[in-house]
This record gives structure tokens, sequence and C-alpha cells, in this order.
């Protein structure tokens, strides 16, 4: 009941969101004791988990039914992507992101948080359509969850150790100069 609950979320999340991606921002400055909690900036780069380790435990599946984990990718730079079908905003930047993959030196992971699993993703994802990335299937919404995703897609950059570099709730412009210097960088 608790991942429906957290579905939900995500896609009631996902309709508020502004799909125009503006440039990197610096990270939000740490909320003080009077102050109010700042929620997690959209469409911009947020480093306020810099540093924190990804959930290195977490398992997606790849299509095949290979179960996966941050953990076994160890030693290189990986952008995750959470996506689903459903996500408007995702399925417009999945071709950006698989030309991104084709160009940088970092592992672009996208992972579906469709409930229906690999008879959604396959709908959208077809033989042949990307290039450069491959999905896996986070169900049931797992790696959402421990990553505390507000709504999709969320993006994250890890580095060879499995930190956390950035995050992204939204999109981003992922063939810009700030962006792949972000990654790279």
């Amino acid at each position: 009941m608790r991942r429906l609950a957290l579905l939900s979320a995500l896609v009631l999340a996902a309709c508020n969101q502004n799909p125009a991606p503006p440039a990197e921002t610096p990270a939000a400055a740490p909320a003080t004791a009077a102050a109010k909690p700042q929620e997690a900036p959209i469409n911009t780069i947020d480093r306020s988990h810099a540093g924190e380790p990804g959930p290195a435990a977490v398992t997606w599946e790849m299509k095949g039914g290979t179960k996966q984990r941050l953990a076994d990718h160890k030693g290189m730079k990986m952008l995750v992507n959470l996506w689903a079908t459903w996500c408007a905003p995702c399925i417009a930047e999945m071709p950006a992101l698989d030309k991104l993959a084709g160009e940088v030196p970092v592992m672009v992971l996208p992972i579906s948080q469709d409930m229906e699993g690999w008879q959604a993703v396959d709908k959208f994802w077809g033989k042949g359509k990307f290039a450069n990335i491959e999905t896996g299937l986070d169900q049931p919404g797992s790696y959402a969850e421990a990553v505390k995703a507000k709504g999709l897609p969320v993006t994250i950059l890890y580095d060879e150790e499995g930190k956390e570099i950035w995050r992204v709730s939204g999109t981003l412009d992922w063939g810009s100069a700030e962006v792949r210097k972000a990654i790279t960088g």
C-alpha cells in the first residue's frame, strides 16, 4: 500500500512540473532553525544531496530478467534517470538522453517506474528506438522511494563510488554546454 501511495504521489507531482528547462542554479542554502525547509528546485541542478551514497542495495530489472544494483556499477560515473511511459516530460527528454549517452563518458541508465512493467515499457521503447541506452524497470518503485523522488522525471548523477554528485527533479537541456560540463566536470 505504501508503494502504491508513493507511485500515486509521483504521478501527481509529474503533472505539476514545468517542462521548460532553465540553466544550472547553485544548490539551495541550508535551512536554518527558524527558516522553513525549502522545496527541492525543479528543472535545475540540485547539489543538496552531494556526497550522499546512492541506494547501493536496491535492485532494478533489465530486459531479460537480470537484476542490477548501483553497487554493480562501482568504478563508473552513472546518470540514472527515473522515468515512466505516462510521464510526458520523461518521454520528451528520452531522445536527448540517448544522444547524450553516445557523446559523454558516463553510463546513462533510464529506469522505468511503470506499474504495468515491461508490457508498458515495451510499447514505448520498441526495438532499435534508442541506439545508446537500455532501460531498466524498477517495480514496485523501490529506487524512487529510496531516493525520495517526489515526481518524475528525476535524474541523478553518481560518481565512481556511487555517491551522488547532483540531481534534477524535472528536465534539463541535456544538449547544452553547461549541462555537459556539469556531467563531465
